[in-house]
């Protein structure tokens, strides 16, 4: 890097912290006179600049870095004006702003809370405006596309509703709550201020309705994306289940039609913003075609120059020049051609950016204002065409009296004063016309003319878009010169890219130097080798000496008279071998104790070792016991069956651990045994105890009450077992015989809670389904030949008006028992495609074992329609030989809509969506209900006809009698509501007997009574005879719970 480098390095440097001084300090006087204590609206000029460094910076860091130290818990006023401010970078600063301002949500929310408490006239307001600005917040984090000002294009809210219809009922949701937010806070003010011109044009009045300027944009986008999702979701459900959408959406109609009206007749708005008028009546959803009645609102506000005091500073461009100064820096006094060059490309682009802007503010306040002439316009030929209309009907009015007049004076020709006079007012009457004739013909030209100006401002707005085009041509030449300057700024990334080269090298060199060191070590290792295998030798040599010295006694003996000559020289031999002796006798030694040393260590790192492990299993299990208090874990269930698996794997953990524990103890130098184990243990004790408290989530009070104080049983005895394996003085009595006994009854409680129907072998299963579905198919065939024989005994016993009856409920029941069987049909092929496409390499049997849940809904479903039939034709016999009642008619035809339902339910929960057979059974339950429709509307009719209705003849009673009469009425009429009520609590009752002997916990009973269930939620019991038992009145059994199945014996 050369000293001209530098140089222009320090000069850039220098530049950009006087321009960032100076940005600091005019954001900072901008919020500071945007945000303060006095009641007066936030001036646009100062919310304008404060927005454009949001640009600039491309965030909120700064504002947010000033506006901390504002005390906004203790001034009302100033925390309103703060979230007018905070509400406009929202919709209009740069996107990073969204995620600046998500960093201090939680201490908006706080003074939000501060302020609902606080009696202030600002007070409410504030807490209302900070709910509202957390709620568009969170919003706009969780739908990403799209952007706070919620400003974008039909395709794009079509994305991000997505294809899933619940993400759309999600999404509509949050839109209603986002709307209810901005509502609430427009009626709050609303409420305080009154609409006359006196309280508006103040500055008290002016600095609370500012924000709604704000609101009313929002309304707008957002009543629009309830009008698209509304529909969609209408499209895709039925109208009974939108019912509450549609009820709340014509409630924010209703609102947001108020405020519009309300806020469109203040003075102070028609200066600011154009409000848009909502149509008299909200869309109408049942109908589709009522889609394309909808016209998106548009919110219009005029571009106005806003006056700069002296004080200010002068704004700043939106687009700020830095590029050639960051990369090269000021000229230094020299005469480098390439600086010149530089500078005067600089002071070119500088003033062609400022002449673009200038034509963009031009063009932009013309097109606003081009679009303000045509609103009024527009307003002004409404206003002539109702002249006109009202020109009309007063002409009719008028030709109607003369012809009065007229008629009146030929009767009364004998009265000579009233001719004259009628004769006055019809001369007048016709001068009249032709003034307004001359009118209507001004009105025309008047019209003519004002369609000539809309032809003129077409072409001025031509002549605008031509000029964006030279605008965007000088836009694209300024690229290119960018791109340029680019490009030199890559030669300069080359050089770091050459430097960061060499230090790749000498850090190779520094790897290198690594791996010879780690050579070294590997050496050392050797030599460590080699010394073990000297002591070894020396061992050996030591043996050999031993023998040596027996064979020179040996020869000492035999020797002896040669000992006295060589004894001398024996006894130095003698010393010397003593002498090696007691060397490698102490080098033996010292070998022992290194032993020794080395074995304490290991022992020492597996206890280190062990002592770690554990300690990890007790965050484990501390972090389990820990979800049983938490909230968010209350939302989570599982199943006793997985209860069960998980603590039989706990229980098999525990015979492990105890089995490494004890070779623990025998070798201590070894503890991978136990580690292992403990590992293993941890973590299943800890899926275990949460699993338990999300299966007492969903079982009865007392079991549930007892499962989780198990757990934490569990969770306390796992750490005191752990406890005393962390000791060394409580390891040899550790014994997890109590977390074995606790795992135990918590096996024992996943028993008790597991549904009865578990009883059932699982291949068995298949067969069952088979034989339902036979049973079912036997017992439609059964119902439609007792049909025909009724059919043919009710033409032969009866005759006139009750034959018909019979015949019309005989023939609806036939069509409703054929649309079963082709339901029965059709559920039939598509479960043979299901299990055909999802059982693989395994058998059928398997397959319904693998799925027994499925398969159980599936016989619970064929049991239920099977029963609705018989009990269908049951009634219609009775009905047909006026031995029963028509309302038992109508409630067997519910109930077989609702089996058949649950059939198809069942039957659709593995079905592929694309498949054809599905398609099929779908058009068959269609079918079935159309039926069952029919068959109550041909009872219901042929009871109205058969029911003689005496007329009431009162004219004998006095009027004594008469009020004794109504006394009795209305005695008998509280005595039935009495009956009513005492016959509804039974139903209740029975309900819930029916659900307690079903083996379901009453607390489900509780949250599913007076509600319509799910399809298959009902607990059906299962049995082998051709009759099963009746399900409850009017319920549809769900998927989402096992159906109870009776024991083994059942079946034998």
């Amino acid at each position: 890097m050369n000293i001209h480098t530098r140089v222009k390095s320090k000069r850039t440097e220098h530049h950009l912290g006087a321009e960032r001084d100076h940005f600091d300090k005019q954001q900072l006087s901008s919020i500071s006179k945007a945000i303060n204590n006095t009641e007066t609206p936030v001036k646009e000029k100062h919310a304008r600049r404060i927005i454009l460094g949001t640009h600039r910076e491309k965030g909120a860091y700064t504002f947010w870095s000033y506006s901390q130290g504002f005390p906004l818990g203790s001034s009302s006023i100033l925390c309103w004006k703060f979230c007018h401010v905070l509400h406009k970078i929202l919709r209009d600063g740069h996107r990073n702003v969204l995620q600046d301002c998500m960093r201090h949500h939680g201490s908006l929310a706080e003074y939000g809370k501060l302020w609902s408490h606080l009696h202030d006239k600002y007070g409410q307001l504030v807490a209302l405006y900070i709910k509202l600005l957390c709620t568009k917040m969170e919003f706009h984090v969780k739908h990403t596309e799209i952007p706070p000002n919620l400003e974008v294009k039909d395709e794009v809210l079509e994305r991000a509703a997505g294809t899933d219809i619940n993400n759309v009922f999600q999404l509509t949701v949050e839109v209603f709550d986002y709307m209810d937010a901005e509502l609430k806070l427009a009626e709050t003010v609303l409420r305080q201020l009154n609409s006359s011109i006196a309280v508006t044009s103040l500055t008290s009045g002016q600095c609370r309705l500012a924000p709604l300027i704000q609101v009313v944009q929002d309304c707008s986008q957002l009543y629009h994306f309830n009008v698209k999702l509304l529909f969609k979701l209408h499209a895709c459900l039925p109208a009974d289940t939108l019912q509450g959408h549609r009820d709340r959406f014509r409630e924010q109609f209703s609102s947001l039609k108020n405020f519009f009206n309300r806020a469109r007749e203040m003075v102070y708005f028609k200066r600011l913003i154009q409000i848009p008028r909502l149509p008299d009546s909200p869309p109408n959803f049942l109908h589709a075609a009522s889609l394309a009645k909808h016209v998106k609102l548009v919110v219009v506000i005029p571009e106005e120059d806003d006056q700069q005091d002296d004080d200010d500073d002068d704004p700043e461009p939106l687009i700020e020049v830095d590029i050639f100064d960051q990369a090269f820096g000021p000229p230094n006094g020299g005469f480098d051609e390439r600086d010149l060059q530089i500078e005067s490309l600089k002071s070119e682009l500088e003033l062609l950016r400022a002449d673009l802007e200038k034509v963009k503010t031009e063009a932009q306040r013309y097109v606003t204002q081009l679009k303000s002439q045509i609103n009024s316009l527009e307003a002004e030929l409404e206003e002539q065409r109702i002249h006109k209309q009202r020109a009309l009907v007063e002409n009719e009015q008028l030709r109607m009296e003369l012809e009065a007049t007229r008629r009146r004076s030929a009767e009364h020709e004998s009265l000579q004063g009233t001719f004259l006079e009628a004769e006055r007012r019809a001369q007048s009457t016709e001068q009249r016309y032709n003034k307004l004739k001359e009118k209507h013909t001004e009105l025309v030209a008047s019209h003519a003319e004002l369609l000539r100006k809309s032809a003129d401002t077409v072409k001025m707005l031509s002549v605008t878009q031509q000029t964006q085009e030279e605008v965007e041509r000088t836009k694209q030449q300024l690229s290119f010169e960018v791109e340029r300057v680019k490009q030199e700024a890559d030669m300069k990334m080359e050089e770091q890219k050459f430097e960061m080269e060499r230090l790749k090298r000498e850090l190779d060199e520094k790897m290198a130097e690594v791996t010879r060191v780690k050579a070294t070590l590997q050496s050392s290792e050797m030599t460590s080798f080699e010394m073990n295998s000297s002591m070894t030798a020396l061992q050996a040599e030591k043996e050999r000496l031993m023998r040596s010295v027996r064979e020179k006694e040996a020869e000492l003996s035999s020797l002896r008279q040669e000992a006295q000559l060589q004894q001398s020289s024996l006894q130095q031999e003698r010393e010397r071998s003593s002498r090696e002796l007691g060397e490698l006798q102490g080098k033996l030694r010292e070998k022992t104790s290194v032993e020794e040393q080395m074995k304490k260590k290991l022992s020492d790192e597996q206890f280190a070792l062990l002592q770690g492990t554990i300690a990890e299993a007790e965050n484990i299990i501390q972090d389990a016991v820990a979800k049983l208090d938490d909230p968010l874990h209350i939302r989570c269930t599982s199943s006793p069956d997985y209860l069960i698996n998980r603590a039989e794997a706990t229980l098999s953990s525990i015979d492990k651990m105890k089995k490494g524990h004890g070779d623990y103890l025998r070798n201590m130098e070894d503890a991978g045994g136990l580690l292992r184990s403990l590992t293993q243990f941890s973590h299943l004790a800890a899926d275990t105890i949460v699993n338990g408290s999300a299966t007492a989530h969903m079982a009865p009070t007392d079991q549930a009450d007892c499962l989780t104080e198990n757990c934490r049983g569990c969770a306390t005895q796992s750490l005191q077992y752990l406890k005393e394996l962390k000791s060394k003085n409580t390891l040899q009595r550790a014994d997890p015989a109590s977390v074995r006994l606790i795992v135990q009854k918590i096996l024992h409680l996943g028993q008790e809670l597991r549904p009865k129907g578990m009883d059932i072998r699982q291949d068995e299963l298949g067969d069952l389904v088979d034989k339902e579905m036979a049973a079912t198919s036997a017992a439609i065939e059964e119902a439609v030949r007792r049909i025909d024989e009724m059919m043919n005994q009710a033409r032969k016993d009866t005759s006139g008006a009750k034959l018909e009856v019979n015949e019309s409920i005989l023939n609806s029941c036939t069509d409703l028992m054929k649309a079963i069987r082709m339901l029965v049909i059709a559920s039939t092929d598509l479960q043979k495609e299901i299990v055909e496409g999802g059982k693989g390499g395994a058998s059928i049997r398997e397959f319904y074992a693998r799925n027994s849940r499925w398969t159980e809904g599936l016989i619970s479903a064929a049991k239920a329609v099977g029963w609705g039939a018989t009990e269908l034709v049951d009634s219609a016999d009775k009905v047909v030989l006026h031995t029963g009642k028509y309302e038992e008619l109508i409630v067997c035809s519910h109930e077989i809509a609702a089996s058949t339902a649950q059939l198809v339910a069942a039957s659709k929960v593995k079905a592929d969506r694309s498949s054809k057979r599905l398609g099929v059974l779908q058009q068959a339950s269609r079918h079935v209900n159309e039926m069952a429709a029919k068959v109550m509307a041909s009872t219901k009719t042929g009871q109205e006809n058969l029911e003689d209705k005496e007329p009431m003849d009162f004219s004998g009673m006095s009027l004594i009698k008469l009020k004794k009469e109504e006394m009795e009425s209305q005695v008998k009429v509280l005595e039935l509501e009495t009956q009513l009520e005492n016959e509804r609590l039974r139903l209740g009752e029975l309900r819930k007997k029916h659900y307690d002997l079903a083996g379901v916990p009453m607390e489900q009973v509780s949250e599913r009574n007076g509600d319509t269930p799910s399809p298959v939620q009902q607990p059906r019991s299962l049995n082998m005879s051709p009759k099963p038992s009746k399900p409850p009145l009017g319920k549809k059994p769900t998927l989402s719970q096992k159906p109870n199945i009776p024991s083994k014996s059942g079946f034998k």
